[in-house]
């Protein structure tokens, strides 16, 4: 089987119609974005990691004076001047 065929048009004129070479754009596309979201899933995980490294853990809140004092009573503690 050959990429060319051979159309006779009108006496001498020979048009020769040859598969297009090359890429399909839908996969030009698809390629494309998906090289984007590779690049972007990588850029985050790599800035991630570096963040875990480098930045401090985070603070916790500051427990208020009536959680620490509910908390105490149930573990059978009293608070200091009751």
């Amino acid at each position: 089987m050959s990429d060319e065929f051979e159309f006779a048009n009108q006496g001498n004129k020979i048009i020769y119609e040859t598969e297009a070479k090359g890429f399909n754009p839908g996969l030009m596309v698809l390629l494309l974005i998906g090289g984007l979201l590779l690049i972007f899933l990588v850029g985050n995980y790599v800035l991630y990691s570096y963040a875990q490294k480098t930045l401090p853990p985070r603070k916790k809140k500051p427990i208020s004076k009536k959680k620490m004092k509910r908390e105490r009573l149930k573990q059978g503690v009293s608070a200091p001047g009751e």
